[in-house]
Order: structure tokens, then C-alpha cells, then sequence
């Protein structure tokens, strides 16, 4: 990149295309990202949690975990903006990705020695503001980096990375480290070698001090909120990606009592296993098939209504049918779905962003829209299952959000 009609590289769009190596570089490191947060939400956590307290383990996993989001929400999009703002020698980017691997990394290891529920606080928070922080940089890599034709393709790698950090960290702390001090520290070594790499392999454009967004701290915080009569795009791709979140989050979360308690499986752990494998391989389809094409016809939106009406598909098939059979004809629909959309939303959220200087605090906002549905999800489909109609009024509530999610994408304008 170089400057472009008197515009510095960092704030200039990218015309020419990434190489693998860089597409593997970013790869890996977010996989490391994703592992250093699933592993300990799906296993470390939760197994910490009991030992410190099982009597009551549930509310000792939800306040860690709840706590924790709340810093996710504030993190993201502050450490993008300061990225945004940072003239450093070294880059815009660089200096908080490999901060932020840092501070996760840190939390990480107090995980690994908390004696007490108010040091297991403090570790997850760490983790939390400092992954989210990594977080916000590499995925404001993508429009620094990444020309808008390339983009879908790259959409589905960071989708794919998603997955696989999830599986690969389950894999890692309970078949190759089963001691949980030997798990969070793992975990630490993969986070800190993945920024490392991407921040030592790949290039990263400076920010002239010339060129620095207004530094006042009330324009600054003035900045973190985007006006929907401003930016309609932005606003109506943000409330797509929450709602597919959503209607995501309402469809996978419970599924282990699903199958216990509905399908009633007699191996309801195994089946978890099986459905959410058939997932994962649905899902890598899904997004390099749908990346591929959509950056060929330059045409995202068709994608999305796609990737929306299969989702709710398999949905209402568990909504209607609440079977093991159906439960394996829905896994890979959906994930196939997730896949698509995955691979495009990037491509979509990222051309509709309000201005070059705020790529990374406006792709931390737009992050908000995958941390809040874990949030309210679990809210919701408490009310549901125990109120209004137990897992049938569950997951079609989750085809219901999906569908709105595919109503509100036609909502953008500027993009096809």
C-alpha cells in the first residue's frame, strides 16, 4: 500500500490482493485467539469453577463468565479506537495485537494459579479486555489489508479459524493437557506465537501524526457511538449480525440438554459430538463456497438471504421434529449456513464502515453485535423453555431471528 491523492497508506483502500502467506499468517493467529477463549469457556472454566465451589458451580461459571462479557463490550471497540489513533513507528495495528496477546496471555496464567472466585474474576477479565483488544486489531486487518473483491474469501477463513480454535482447544486441554494449570498455559504459549508471527510476518502501514483522528477526550467518546440516520448502512448490517447471532446462539447452546431431555438420547455427550462435528465440516463448506463465489460475482446480499433461509431451515426442522434423525439432518444445514454467512458478513460489514480513520473502533461496535446474543440468548431461551413452550418455542424463536436478520440485510443499500 502507499499513499494515495495526498491520503496515507493506513487510511487509503486497498487495491492490491493478499498473499497466502498472509492469509495463513492471520489464519493461525486467530486461531490462537479463539482457542485462548473457548478452551477455558468450554472446559478450564466451568472444571475451575467446581473445584472452588461445587455447591454452587453454575452461578460461579456465570458470574466469571458474565463479568468477563462485560469487559468484552467495553474492550473491543476502546482498543480499536486507540489503534486508530496510534502513530507509533511500528504501526497502527501491531503494537495492540501483540498487547492485547500479551494481556490475555497474563490473564491466562493467573487462571492457572487462582485459589479463590475473586482471582478466577480477575484472571477472565484479563483474558477478556486483552483477546478482545486482539480481537479488534486483526479483524481491522481485513479492510487495512484486504481489497473488497478479496474479502468474502477471507470472511470464510476467519470463520473456518473460529471453528477450529474451538475444536482444536477443546482437543488441547482434555486429551493432550488434562491438568487445568497445564491447560490455561497452554493456551497462553499458542495466543502469544500466533500474534507473534502475524505481527513479526506481516506488514503494517504508519499513521502519519498529521493525519490522527481529534485525541479530545469528549470527541473521543462521542466517537464510540454511531448515528443510524448517519450511517443507515452500518446500522441496519450491525442489526443483521446480531440477529443471526442470535438466532445462532438460540439454536446451539442448549443442545446437550436437547438431546437429553427432548430427543432423549441415551448418550446425549456423544451426540453433542457427532451433531456439532457434522457442523464444523458443514461450516467450512458453507464459508469457502460461499467466499469464493460471492467475491466472483462481487454480490453479497443474495448470500446472506441464503445462508438465512437455510439457517432457519434447520431450525424448524428441530422445532417440528424433535428426533435424533432430525437432529443430524439439521447440524450441517445449519452450519452449512452459518458457514455462507460467515464468509459474506465480513465482506458486507466491512464496506459499510463510516470512515477509514475508525476502521478498527467501528469493527469494534460491529463486534459488540457477536458478544451481546451470548448474553441474551441464555435470557431468552430460559423464558422459553420454561414458559412458552419448552424447545419447540426455542429454536423457532431461532428461526424467527434469523429471518429478520435476512429481512434487515435487504435493508443496505450500498452493497449488492
Amino acid at each position: 500500500m502507499t499513499e494515495v491523492e495526498g491520503r496515507p497508506a493506513a487510511l487509503a483502500e486497498p487495491t492490491i490482493h493478499v498473499r497466502k502467506s498472509w492469509m495463513s499468517l492471520l489464519f493461525f493467529a486467530n486461531i490462537g485467539l479463539w482457542l485462548g477463549i473457548y478452551a477455558p469457556i468450554q472446559v478450564l472454566l466451568p472444571t475451575q469453577a467446581e473445584l472452588l465451589d461445587s455447591a454452587n458451580k453454575e452461578f460461579v461459571f456465570s458470574l466469571v463468565t458474565g463479568v468477563g462479557a462485560l469487559v468484552s463490550l467495553v474492550a473491543n471497540p476502546l482498543i480499536g479506537l486507540l489503534s486508530d489513533r496510534t502513530c507509533s513507528r511500528f504501526g497502527r495495528r501491531h503494537p495492540w495485537t501483540l498487547a492485547g496477546a500479551t494481556l490475555g496471555a497474563i490473564g491466562l496464567l493467573v487462571l492457572a494459579s487462582a485459589g479463590n472466585v475473586g482471582v478466577m474474576i480477575l484472571g477472565w477479565c484479563l483474558v477478556s479486555a486483552g483477546l478482545n483488544g486482539m480481537l479488534a486489531t486483526l479483524t481491522s486487518a481485513i479492510p487495512d489489508r484486504v481489497p473488497v473483491d478479496q474479502r468474502a474469501h477471507i470472511g470464510g477463513l476467519v470463520g473456518i479459524s473460529q471453528m477450529l480454535g474451538t475444536v482444536l482447544g477443546a482437543v488441547l486441554v482434555t486429551v493432550l493437557v488434562t491438568s487445568l494449570p497445564g491447560g490455561y498455559i497452554a493456551c497462553a504459549v499458542i495466543v502469544v506465537l500466533g500474534a507473534i508471527a502475524f505481527v513479526l510476518r506481516t506488514p503494517d502501514a504508519t499513521l502519519p501524526a498529521a493525519f490522527r483522528p481529534a485525541a479530545k477526550v469528549r470527541e473521543v467518546l462521542a466517537s464510540l457511538r454511531i448515528s443510524p440516520r448517519e450511517h443507515p448502512d452500518f446500522a441496519w448490517a450491525w442489526a443483521c449480525h446480531f440477529m443471526v447471532g442470535t438466532g445462532n446462539a438460540l439454536g446451539t447452546l442448549f443442545l446437550l440438554f436437547f438431546l437429553r431431555d427432548a430427543v432423549h438420547l441415551e448418550d446425549p455427550d456423544t451426540g453433542l459430538l457427532i451433531m456439532m462435528g457434522l457442523y464444523g465440516v458443514a461450516l467450512i463448506g458453507g464459508a469457502v463456497a460461499a467466499g469464493h463465489f460471492s467475491d466472483r460475482s462481487r454480490r453479497r446480499k443474495p448470500f446472506v438471504l441464503a445462508a438465512a433461509a437455510v439457517m432457519a431451515l434447520a431450525a424448524l426442522i428441530l422445532a417440528f421434529w424433535q428426533n435424533w434423525t432430525a437432529a443430524l439432518i439439521a447440524s450441517p444445514l445449519l452450519g452449512v449456513g452459518y458457514g455462507a454467512y460467515m464468509a459474506v458478513a465480513l465482506a458486507i460489514l466491512t464496506s459499510v464502515l463510516p470512515a477509514a480513520e475508525d476502521r478498527a473502533k467501528d469493527l469494534g461496535v460491529v463486534n459488540i453485535a457477536n458478544s451481546l446474543p451470548q448474553v441474551v440468548a441464555p435470557l431468552v431461551a430460559t423464558v422459553l423453555l420454561a414458559q412458552l413452550g419448552g424447545y419447540r418455542a426455542l429454536f423457532a424463536a431461532s428461526a424467527v431471528a434469523t429471518i429478520i436478520a435476512g429481512f434487515l440485510i435487504t435493508r443496505v443499500r450500498s452493497v449488492r
